[in-house]
């Protein structure tokens, strides 16, 4: 089946390169463009494409105004086309809060010497924009432990941790993709301020990460920046994977410390979920937390295999929850997942497991 794109941007040139590139894909084809969301809502109507690709800053109409009243009147999978800016990269973190799956960079006018490059990227994230999950998530606070009946907890901030915990080396490692910047959002401003460190890994590229960690930052009770090598792994703290650089868990002394590598990508990926995990089971063992959530692909669910057999208890998003099932589904089809948890739900499901760690279990 072919999937029908519509590409709206105001300028020409990108349209035409867009256009060039998605038509080269073998299962996808441009059936309309237009220069602005007034005109683009017209085409909407007449063509009835799968997936859009959006400018991020637009003319007549706000990108941002207009997909926002996209989600809500007719909501579909849409990509965002972005430059790479400061500016931009919050109105791309924004327009994913508001709804859309996925987001590229703008391609370069000279962009002919890494085409192949660049046309396998859009043309994956548009397969997987074309089976996201847009609306109909269910909002269930369930988790479901694997050997164990479903049990209903509620969606509540999560308290304090310290008299509930007696070790202080913990750590949660989280690996995440499409639909992971919201996933990540929703879970980590759950936590409490003296949560276990966490190191995140989330497939997103370089100049966006740092914005997306300050924008965590402004939302959370825990602390959270994008990793820098040598940092101390702290509890109340968050440490993201800068883009186009692996994340990995060492240890100096009594200490967790991030390290960086510029190694090869893994799984297609740098930073990949793997590294991360794999390095979370080798340092931290059993005191480690793995968790993975949406995201297209199956990077992350090897490194969750090894931790859990590590020790650790690991946690994945369930299916309802989720914009794209892939990487939960992997791990947990390669046996690597002790929990399935909603997304609503994944902050108890975490809170619980490490109150049982400590000297005493939490009650609420």
């Amino acid at each position: 089946m072919t999937i029908k794109v519509l590409i709206i941007d105001d300028s020409a040139l990108i349209r035409s390169l867009l256009t060039e590139i998605i038509n080269g894909q073998p299962d996808m084809e441009v059936v309309g463009t237009a220069p602005d969301p007034l005109i683009a809502r017209e085409k909407i109507k007449e063509l009835n494409p799968d997936v859009l690709t959006l400018d991020v800053e637009m003319p007549r109409m706000d990108g941002l105004v207009f997909l926002e009243k996209l989600m809500r009147l007719r909501p579909m999978p849409v990509i965002m086309v972005s430059s790479l800016t400061e500016k931009s990269s919050y109105i791309t973190l924004h327009a994913l809060e508001l709804g859309a799956v996925d987001f590229v960079t703008k391609p370069h006018i000279d962009i002919a010497r890494g085409m192949n490059a660049y046309a396998d990227e859009i043309g994956a994230k548009i397969r997987t924009a074309a089976k996201s999950r847009i609306s109909g998530v269910n909002r269930n606070p369930t988790h479901t432990h694997l050997s164990v009946e479903r049990k209903n907890s509620a969606d509540v901030v999560l308290p304090s941790l310290s008299r509930s915990i007696s070790s202080t080396e913990k750590i949660i490692a989280i690996g995440a993709s499409t639909g992971g910047t919201e996933a990540l959002r929703e879970l980590l401003t759950s936590l409490p301020a003296d949560c276990p460190g966490v190191v995140v890994t989330q497939h997103m590229p370089e100049a966006f990460t740092k914005t997306f960690a300050k924008r965590l930052d402004s939302l959370c009770k825990i602390s959270v920046k994008e990793a820098e090598h040598g940092d101390r792994i702290l509890p109340g703290h968050a440490y993201i994977a800068p883009g186009n650089m692996h994340l990995l868990v060492s240890r100096s002394g009594a200490n967790y410390v991030a390290q960086l590598s510029d190694g090869p990508p893994v799984n297609r990926h740098r930073p990949s979920v793997d590294v991360l995990f794999r390095s979370a089971a080798n340092f931290a063992g059993k005191n480690a937390v793995g968790i993975i959530l949406t995201g297209m692909g199956d990077d992350g669910a090897a490194g969750m295999l090894e931790m859990k057999e590590a020790g650790a208890y690991t946690i994945a998003q369930d299916e309802s929850s989720c914009v794209v099932f892939g990487m939960p589904k992997e791990a947990i089809a390669r046996g690597g997942v002790s929990a399935v948890t909603t997304l609503q739900s994944m902050g108890r499901c975490l809170f619980d497991h490490l109150a049982t760690q400590g000297e005493r279990a939490f009650r609420v």
